[in-house]
């Protein structure tokens, strides 16, 4: 994987646009921190750059992203690794650390960590060991598990690869690992591309006590063989989301889109969209979900650092804000702030 743009915050300050609605608060329900993917770090100092950039960021979620993890050990229980760092900067954050001027900055209040779920199926007390050593390194922010089961049948072609077995969300012991998940009061992220919508829609049928969250739409690919297949893929996608909506342990992610494997192209032109061109490209996947699910099962996310390859932090917010014009401040609230903090009990 490797960046477009050689300096990449100099091509996203191009675009720089007046705050819409700074006083709203938002949580940011999904961003990920690391060392040295896609040519940056991606830590406390960058984080904060973003969310600081002029919208009222009040909490974030991090989501796992495979960082972090222990070298050593147990290879069931390495990505409690992860949890721990991620632990130990949200606690620097809000120890004063997150202080700029006058503003405190957001503060990280929930951890979405990764365990491999089929552990259920070879040994309960496998999972329940790393759910645990989760709780105990988390510090009181972890909420839920991300076992993604993105596969494509050309990897080769996407920026971003996933090597999910075949058919994850099918197998029993993973369903099995759902279920354990539900008992113990836990969330599931779930990251998948739009071909294995249907496939999910199973799975949330199967495990309707578990509380599933629907990251980037279902991922719609756009490169590759999905490059001309566009508004084909979006007929199909529609179908899905409506009845992936009627499973109501189900609630969606609004963000993710600018994705370089979304196929809009951003990462590659001379200069990052504006919000009004976020707006255009885009809109239409965030009203048929809002549509579906409705706005109190819906939160924006930014998906940063992922999606900044292709756009500005503060441009990304004021495209939402616009997409939600629409809605009653009740309605806004609950997609900007109030699901995610029901959801992951922020």
């Amino acid at each position: 994987m490797t960046v477009m743009h050689a300096d990449l915050d100099a091509w996203l300050d191009q675009v720089r646009e007046e705050i819409i609605e700074p006083e709203r608060p938002i949580i940011d329900p999904h961003h990920h921190l690391w060392k040295h993917r896609f040519g940056h770090d991606y830590l406390l100092p960058e984080l904060w750059a973003d969310t600081g950039s002029g919208h009222n960021i009040v909490k974030t979620a991090f989501m796992e992203c495979r960082a972090f993890y222990y070298r050593d050990g147990p290879k069931h229980l390495r990505p409690a690794g992860e949890t721990e760092c991620i632990a130990n900067l949200a606690d620097a954050g809000n120890s004063g650390g997150g202080e700029s001027g006058a503003d405190k900055q957001a503060s990280i209040s929930a951890i979405i960590a990764h365990a491999d779920l089929t552990l259920a199926g070879e040994s309960e007390d496998k999972l329940l060991e790393i759910l645990d050593l989760h709780r105990q390194r988390g510090a009181g922010l972890f909420r839920g598990i991300r076992h993604s089961a993105a596969r494509d049948k050309r990897p080769e072609d996407l920026f971003i690869v996933s090597s999910a077995p075949p058919y994850l969300h099918g197998r029993e012991s993973f369903r099995k690992g759902l279920r354990i998940l539900a008992d113990q009061g836990l969330t599931y992220d779930t990251w998948h591309y739009h071909h294995q919508n249907l496939d999910f829609l199973d799975l949330a049928r199967a495990v309707p006590e578990c509380t599933m969250i629907l990251d980037h739409f279902g991922t719609p690919l756009g490169i590759g063989v999905y490059k001309n297949c566009k508004d084909e893929i979006f007929q199909q996608w529609k179908q899905e989301i409506a009845e992936i909506a009627k499973c109501e342990n189900v609630v969606a992610k609004l963000g993710g889109l600018a994705m370089p494997d979304n196929g809009f192209g951003w990462h590659l032109a001379p200069r990052p969209p504006t919000s009004d061109e976020l707006v255009q490209a885009q809109e239409r996947y965030y009203l048929h979900t809002i549509e579906c699910f409705g706005p109190e099962r819906c939160m924006f996310e930014s998906n940063f650092p992922v999606d900044r390859l292709s756009v500005n932090y503060h441009v990304l917010w004021n495209a939402f804000k616009k997409m939600a014009a629409g809605y009653s401040e009740a309605e806004k609230h609950e997609m900007f702030y109030g699901t995610a903090e029901r959801v992951y009990s922020m």
